[in-house]
């Protein structure tokens, strides 16, 4: 196999990292998960065992020094995403961040310099972006199935009252949009494949604990509208409408799309309100996770690109700064 598997190393134990994105990497083909850290080291030895993972780290420091690390999956808490993948490109690995990849695009582009400066690889982890089912929602977009795209309507929530989760933190980068408002945003600008022009939000803040709890907005592209709305005290749903001149397309489970059954995305050309012309079209059970993992390794080993550039988070985020303005000043506010 050319340039073989790449080592990576995951900073911290994170419920997404330990249940969903180390498990998928190591079923992947080009990756070799070799050491796992956490500021608690018995936490750090418990996971490596779990997992089987060669090396535990007590602190994240110390898996930032291992020379045989060279990606670090970076699943902490919001705010700690920009400060660790900074020292992580700084000790020269290549980084793939959760998202969302910082708190402000100010921060996000600090992130793009230190990028340039190394030389290193970084994306942010919007797996979604590399799932079967959206490349062929965004082809259907495009391809004038469904005529001119005009418009993407999203849903997506979940309940959660819990006042030690880090979602449920504002100093930590919880709440609403942030958590699970930036998935419609970035899938809206993969299926226009521009960038809005201006963007206006609304957003109820939580009493208790001073996050968005429900947020809803409204993004102007230069072809059309996207609308949505994010909530994390909601029902638990999701769902991306994407409507155009003739027709629409349907994508069922969006963004936790399941790794262990088939998804569906629904393709209407519009002939009557009750389906008369709907087709379905399935794809076989995958793992984003594991796509998204095997897609940067390859890109380290200089075997193809990122599926979502650097650059891309700074423009993301650029977006969803300009919601948090329009919500305080009322107005529509341009990215």
């Amino acid at each position: 196999m050319p340039g073989g598997r790449v080592k990576w190393g995951v900073l911290g134990a994170a419920r997404i990292a330990l249940k969903k994105v180390i498990p998928a990497m190591q079923q992947a083909e080009r990756c070799q998960v070799v050491a796992i850290a956490s500021r608690d080291a018995s936490k750090a030895r418990e996971a490596a065992q779990g997992l089987g993972i060669p090396r535990a780290y007590g602190s994240y420091e110390e898996l930032l020094a291992d020379p045989e690390v060279e990606v670090v999956y970076n699943p902490l808490p919001n705010h700690l995403h920009v400060p660790w993948t900074l020292r992580a490109v700084e000790a020269g690995k290549h980084v793939l961040c959760e998202k969302p990849l910082a708190l402000t695009a100010a921060e996000a582009r600090t992130v793009l310099a230190a990028r340039d400066r190394t030389g290193v690889k970084v994306q942010e982890a919007f797996m979604v972006r590399t799932h079967p089912q959206w490349l062929a929602a965004r082809e259907l977009a495009r391809s004038g199935r469904v005529g001119d795209l005009r418009a993407v309507l999203g849903v997506f929530s979940y309940f959660n009252e819990d006042p030690g989760n880090v979602r449920n933190v504002p100093g930590y980068g919880g709440g609403a949009l942030m958590d699970i408002g930036c998935y419609p945003v970035t899938v809206s600008r993969f299926l226009f494949g521009e960038e809005p022009r201006r963007v206006v939000g609304a957003l109820e803040r939580d009493p208790r604990f001073g996050t968005d709890r429900l947020t809803s907005a409204l993004l102007e592209f230069p072809s059309g509208q996207c609308a949505f709305t994010c909530s994390t005290q909601l029902v638990p749903y999701q769902r991306v409408q994407i409507l155009g001149t003739r027709g629409r397309v349907e994508v069922e489970i969006p963004f936790n799309a399941p790794p262990d059954r088939p998804c569906r995305i629904f393709v209407d050309d519009g002939r009557d309100v009750f389906g008369g012309g709907l087709e379905t079209l399935t794809f076989e059970a995958c793992d984003q996770y594991r796509i998204q993992a095997d897609l940067f390794s390859r890109a380290v080993r200089g075997e193809g690109e990122q599926a979502v550039p650097l650059e891309d988070a700074v423009d993301n985020m650029r977006v969803i700064d300009a919601i948090f303005r329009s919500a305080e000043s009322g107005r529509w506010e341009s990215p």
